[in-house]
Formats: structure tokens, sequence, C-alpha cells
């Protein structure tokens, strides 16, 4: 069972950054398709950033369209950490988000197989 927590989270004000982590314990993580997925109240749990398995950069990256430009996944195998590098913040971006991780390339949720706990992001204005 691949455990996944995720830490880095908290307030910022709109325009800030945060990077936000997610460690794995004893499996390595780069056999594992990888992503971050968030949850605003009231909404559906939508995928933000994807990245593909292996050990050979660079990897393929996928983003949905609300934070091309201004978030960046990536991930070092030799932490076993997965990151998500959030610049010029919105609003908008204040979810509970996710790390998730999976046996095949994360087309949408139904891919997972594991989840973190979470950790908040709050972006005032």
């Amino acid at each position: 069972q691949v455990q996944l927590v995720e830490s880095g989270g908290g307030s910022v004000q709109a325009g800030g950054s945060l990077r936000l982590s997610c460690a794995a314990s004893r499996y390595s993580l780069s056999n594992y398709f990888m992503g971050w997925f968030r949850q605003a109240p009231g909404k559906e749990r939508e995928e933000v950033a994807k990245i593909a398995a292996g050990s050979t950069r660079p990897y393929y990256t996928d983003y949905t369209d609300s934070v091309k430009g201004r978030f960046t996944i990536s991930r070092d195998n030799a932490k076993n950490t997965l990151y998500l590098q959030m610049n010029n913040v919105k609003p908008e971006d204040t979810a509970m988000y996710y790390c998730a991780a999976g046996e095949r390339w994360l087309y949408s949720q139904h891919d997972v197989d594991y989840w973190g706990q979470g950790t908040q992001v709050t972006v005032s204005s």
C-alpha cells in the first residue's frame, strides 16, 4: 500500500506563491504516474496537473487550462517526492489539494490507485 503525505498548504494572498509536496513511504514513486487534484467547497474534485512515471527526464506533464503558465508539477525520485509549485495564485485556486498515484496515466480520477489525505490552500484577494 502506497502512503502519500502532502504538505506545504496554507494561506497566501493573491499573486503569491506556494509549493506543495507529496512524500511517499514504502514504495518508489518512480514507478507511478502522479498527479495533483483539488476540491473546492461545494464543487467536484478536479485534476490540476499530472506527470508521467519513470526515471528519465524530461517527464511528460499535463495541466488543466486554468493553471497553465502558473503551476508546475515536478518529481524528485531520489527524494521520493512529488511537488506542485504554485505561482501567481488566485482566489479561485482555494481548495483542498490531493496528491494521487496510479499504475497508468491518470486520464481521470478513476485511474488513481492511491490518494493522499489532502492539504488546504486558501488564497485571499
